[in-house]
């Protein structure tokens, strides 16, 4: 089945609701649990490989459904790293309709480059078979400057291995040099996930009646809109969806200021640990990650010389900012010495964390080369021109035995 529906033209219903809702805010980013497969082919009698396809086909839809309303991107969890505890046959089965779906994905690379879609595969891939690996860099690879949609797809994927695999990429950076200790924080470790070319998801549905995140998204889902819905993903229809949407525009000023002052307080607590670091160099005290008991290195000489004075020690968590009574802090913040050395701080700081994540990104690169090789496209390419050329001269050949035989006919 292909990924691109048919353009046909939409009931009358259909585009009234569409403007409707479209009147409202629209979420830019729509997470998915697509739960029910399983079920919905116990309750209609047939085997679980026929479900998985019904769950397919109704993506399809649900991205028709995303694309007439102007939402760009979407996240569906495909499967998770605990589906790997399944029986050795449903498996297999999984991993050969992923391999077939992303392969015809390619068949229609002229209709991806025509909607400009980028599709995206996140989780640790490697625990995938090797020709899905290479179904899917394909597709990713072909796929990669598209900027108008985005598909990301998530295989061999939970929550938790992602933000494990975060801190590990962090530590391997402080330990390679590239990183220094005081340079972890949680804006950085946003940016080792692997949503980290991605906005937080506005709104996350989860079909078959469950209510649970089971390992997706935890930690970019703290502000979404959820959508806990009581239906089989295969019989998920429009109307559903129109509900789920309509639940994040009546809920969206709440859900929007959550965010806004969660950024606030993230960026304010960069900002008084970034202070922190400062001062601690201008004591000549090494500065380094919380040692777990909240207590970081003494600079009360580094205020006492700026003539600043304090009522205690500053404490902090590991990350999140002073705490400590400190007074005249925003004269200190403005004193030209010290602005000057927070400015050099943070000019560092950022060309460290700008090199550490092109290291990351080069790893990606060199993987995705590694799974498929420019001479294993070219090839495959060279080989799909030669088979459509064969494909047209038996074509041709069909029409010219009719017309021997037939002339006549074939002249009416």
């Amino acid at each position: 089945m292909s990924w691109f529906k048919e353009e046909r033209k939409t009931s009358f219903i259909r585009t009234f609701c569409n403007n409707v809702i479209k009147a409202g805010q629209i979420p830019k980013h729509v997470a998915i649990i697509m739960d029910g497969n399983r079920r919905f082919a116990k309750k209609v009698k047939c085997e679980r490989s026929k479900g998985h396809e019904k769950g397919f086909e109704k993506l399809t839809e649900v991205l028709e459904w995303c694309f007439d309303l102007g939402i760009p991107e979407v996240t569906v969890y495909a499967f998770s790293i605990e589906n790997f505890k399944r029986s050795k046959e449903e498996v297999d089965g999984l991993m050969e309709l992923a391999t077939q779906k992303f392969d015809r994905l390619m068949e229609e690379k002229e209709m991806i480059m025509k909607h400009g879609v980028c599709v995206r595969a996140l989780g640790d891939l490697t625990m995938l078979p090797e020709e899905l690996q290479r179904s899917v860099a394909r597709v990713v690879k072909y796929s990669q400057n598209n900027t108008k949609a985005t598909l990301n797809v998530c295989l061999a994927y939970t929550s938790r291995h992602e933000i494990s695999n975060a801190v590990k990429l962090m530590a391997e950076g402080v330990e390679l040099g590239l990183l220094k200790a005081s340079d972890i924080s949680e804006s950085l470790l946003e940016k080792c996930l692997y949503t980290s070319h991605s906005p937080h998801p506005d709104m996350l549905i989860r079909t078959s009646g469950e209510v649970r995140f089971s390992d997706f998204l935890l930690w970019q889902c703290s502000y979404s809109s959820l959508s806990f819905l009581k239906v089989l993903w295969p019989e998920f229809s429009v109307w559903d969806f129109y509900g789920a949407i309509l639940s994040f525009q009546w809920n969206y000023k709440a859900f929007k200021d959550a965010t806004e002052s969660c950024r606030i307080k993230q960026t304010q607590a960069e900002l008084d640990w970034e202070l922190q670091c400062v001062l601690d160099e201008m004591a000549g005290v090494s500065v380094s990650v919380s040692n777990g008991n909240g207590h970081m290195p003494n600079t009360r000489s580094a205020f006492e010389q700026n003539g600043t004075t304090t009522e205690e020690i500053p404490l902090t968590n590991g990350y999140h900012g002073l705490q400590t009574s400190i007074h005249n802090v925003e004269e200190l913040i403005t004193k030209p010495c010290i602005q000057q050395r927070l400015e050099t701080y943070r000019e560092l700081k950022q060309s460290r964390i700008d090199k550490f994540l092109a290291h990351l990104e080069n790893r990606q690169v060199e993987y995705l080369d590694r799974i498929c090789p420019k001479r294993l496209e070219t090839y495959r390419e060279s080989k799909q021109v030669r088979i459509g050329k064969f494909l047209a001269y038996l074509h041709n050949r069909q029409d010219e035995y009719l017309e021997r035989m037939c002339p006549k006919l074939c002249n009416k």
